[in-house]
């Protein structure tokens, strides 16, 4: 492990939604590791991490609602003094064809993946007079928001990216490139993360889409949770100093080709 890594990351104080996820429970663990205070956010009542950790807790927050998010974040300035580096992990997606499309399935991935990340990132720079050094904001957009998936590699039945997840995908990167502009003044730096497919051995993919997929994307494999939270603590490091406003393709070249 980098010391200068480690460094950056003691002590800080880490607000990530989603915690409840693949990536969202790997994140969790990574930072605690590195010494940081993690807060985790989702909608269970309970967290589903298998931790009992005093760097550790939990609240049952909806980010579609406003209020929520502020009450939240205001109970953790109390608690901890600050907030050093927000996680937007949390997102949503549905898997009918787009003709069946509901208003409803179009509301949820526009209310959780645009309107929930933009209040957390608002609730975030309220809170920006209280003094710390090194804040960062990273957003987990997708690679489906920066290029179209290929059809070819699903079949009947599969789980195929939806339209309205890539296009709320591609929001939050523009919205990452927004904030940066606005917020470097503030010494807070703003980037993305577009992971491409990753692999959940707890529910995996069907065996021949994996396949499929593997032999679309240049480094020949899909993606693991470790190598997207590898990224989120690079960026948030002091590694990363002179990084913002950057979409990261955490994709295995997928994108490239």
């Amino acid at each position: 492990m980098d010391s200068k890594i480690s460094l950056t990351h003691k002590g800080k104080v880490v607000v990530l939604t989603g915690c409840n996820g693949q990536i969202g429970r790997e994140l969790s663990k990574r930072y605690i590791e590195l010494g940081a205070i993690v807060v985790g956010i989702d909608l269970s009542e309970e967290s589903h991490l298998d931790l009992t950790h005093e760097k550790f807790m939990y609240y049952c927050v909806d980010i579609r609602r406003a209020l929520e998010v502020e009450q939240c974040f205001e109970s953790v300035i109390q608690r901890f003094g600050s907030i050093d580096i927000l996680i937007n992990n949390a997102g949503v997606a549905t898997f009918n064809h787009y003709l069946d499309r509901t208003q409803e399935q179009i509301d949820l991935m526009m209310d959780v993946n645009l309107k929930g990340t933009f209040n957390c990132m608002r609730a975030f720079i309220e809170n920006l007079s209280i003094p710390s050094l090194g804040r960062s904001i990273v957003n987990i957009g997708s690679i489906y928001g920066a290029v179209s998936p290929d059809f070819r590699i699903y079949s009947e039945g599969d789980r195929r990216s939806p339209e309205m997840y890539g296009a709320t995908k591609a929001g939050v990167i523009q919205m990452t490139r927004y904030f940066a502009v606005d917020l470097a003044r503030k010494d807070v730096r703003v980037n993305s993360i577009s992971p491409g497919g990753i692999f959940n051995p707890e529910s995996p993919q069907n065996s021949e889409f994996v396949r499929k997929y593997a032999e679309r994307t240049p480094m020949g494999r899909m993606g693991t949770e470790t190598e997207i939270a590898s990224a989120a603590i690079f960026l948030t490091s002091d590694l990363a100093s002179y990084i913002t406003g950057h979409n990261l393709l955490v994709d295995g070249g997928y994108s490239s080709l």
